[in-house]
């Protein structure tokens, strides 16, 4: 009773608590959209389409909201009242301009980008995986527009709105799928994850309408180098980091029908784990990081990063391990029925088992960059992320198998060996950063 009332009176325990809540709920909703695709589509095609052009979507969309919290949260929480809104509005008038850009180009670009994305992709299925890409584009811009009001609410310690994203998406995705399966087919997919962003747009608009109603200010003037840099560091690093994932799912499209299908859903049942072992500690930890880094406390921060990592890693081998072990009876359990079959479950279950490794790799990668973020060293994590997409794509250039155990191990092993060598990078800077920080603080203790 005293820990709830403790709780109850802290805005902070709050928000965490309710930002898990939209997380648990995310997950458990995903997984009755991913056992619905399965459902529905199987391991067939049309179930590769869907795969090859909501996945990319997906992972823009991802980066567009962790690149604008990220970089924006801390800008907004530096003013107050009035200029709060005005900075909001600035930000909103410039990004939303370029989110519809970047949507544009998509949808133009598409049948180019299907064929990047997906050069094995059945013939048949090409034009129903760009439509499926034009549809799910719109998409970015509700997610880029949502998350710039999300930051807005964080300032001000608002969080159920912004809780439920993914329990939108899902929710929306799932009822459309099955409304519309007869008349829209696979295209109900797209079709429910776009008015899902839209929903989630719309509840986040709702939630910061009042505290936007500010008597107008001048807007700030904000150096455009600054109102780009930071987000662009961001966005560059997870758009490098989902590469890797990306890779693999085109050379999934060489190795015959269906696995890039199976590669989707193993990536589904891996996201789960990684969102528990990379969200809550990083959101717990980056706060603290920056608040060390702000007094100088570099030692401190280094030792709570090491532990935070040794911690990380080992629950991340042991999930790999349970995941290894179990992986086909769980993927017939969650996933045979309708059209999976005992097959998909037999295909599932091989991509899997290459491709579970890479939960290691990239926990551990995501936790060091974003404590780097937050201690203002981005080009560390810039250079090692790079590692993964270069390493991925010589992998399966040079292999040519269309073994599907073979399909995930570049990605795994190109995140593993991206984190191996930003830890030694870190090794190697961190004596110096320490002591740079201590000639910093020496001239002034003379002063004193």
């Amino acid at each position: 009773m005293r820990l709830w009332k403790l709780a109850a009176a802290s805005p902070i325990v709050r928000g965490g608590l309710t930002l898990s809540a939209g997380l648990i709920a995310g997950n458990l909703l995903g997984f009755f959209r991913v056992a619905l695709t399965a459902y529905l589509l199987g391991t067939h095609s049309a179930a590769d389409a869907l795969a090859v052009a909501i996945g990319p979507i997906d992972t823009l969309n991802s980066a567009l909201i962790n690149t604008m919290i990220f970089a924006f949260v801390p800008m907004l929480a530096a003013s107050e009242g009035a200029e709060r809104v005005a900075l909001f509005r600035k930000l909103n008038r410039v990004f939303v301009r370029l989110f519809g850009l970047l949507a544009a180009c998509i949808i133009l670009l598409a049948p180019v980008l299907i064929r990047l994305l997906a050069p094995g992709l059945a013939a048949g299925y090409v034009d129903t995986a760009v439509i499926i890409l034009r549809i799910a584009a719109l998409s970015s811009v509700a997610a880029g527009t949502a998350a710039l009001h999300v930051a807005f609410l964080y300032t001000h310690r608002r969080f159920a709105a912004t809780a439920f994203y993914q329990a939108s998406l899902n929710v929306f995705t799932i009822g459309c799928a099955i409304g519309l399966w007869r008349t829209a087919g696979v295209y109900g997919f797209a079709i429910g994850y776009t008015l899902g962003a839209c929903a989630q747009l719309a509840i986040v608009y709702g939630a910061s309408r009042s505290r936007l109603k500010a008597p107008r200010t001048p807007e700030p003037y904000v150096d455009w180098r600054e109102l780009l840099a930071k987000p662009g560091s961001f966005l560059l690093y997870a758009a490098l980091l989902g590469l890797n994932v990306i890779i693999t799912r085109a050379y999934a499209t060489h190795a015959g029908t269906g696995m890039a299908a199976a590669f989707d859903y193993s990536m589904r049942c891996l996201n789960v784990p990684l969102a528990y072992l990379i969200n809550p500690v990083s959101n717990s930890l980056l706060p603290e990081i920056a608040r060390l880094r702000s007094r100088s406390q570099l030692r401190q921060a280094f030792r709570l990063i090491d532990k935070t990592i040794a911690l990380v890693g080992l629950l991340s081998v042991i999930a790999c391990a349970v995941g290894i072990a179990l992986r086909t009876p769980l993927i017939a359990l969650l996933f045979q029925r309708g059209n999976f079959t005992a097959q998909s479950t037999r295909l599932v279950s091989a991509v899997f088992l290459g491709f579970a490794p890479s939960l290691v790799g990239w926990s551990l990668l995501e936790l060091t960059s974003r404590a780097l973020f937050a201690l203002d060293r981005p080009w560390l994590p810039l250079k090692a992320v790079t590692i993964p997409a270069i390493f991925n794509l010589g992998f399966v250039l040079l292999l040519r198998t269309p073994d599907p155990r073979w399909i995930g191990v570049g990605a795994s092993l190109g995140f593993l060996i991206a984190f191996l060598v930003l830890f030694v990078l870190v090794e190697i800077h961190r004596r110096r950063w320490l002591e740079e920080l201590a000639g910093e603080s020496r001239p002034a203790l003379e002063t004193v």
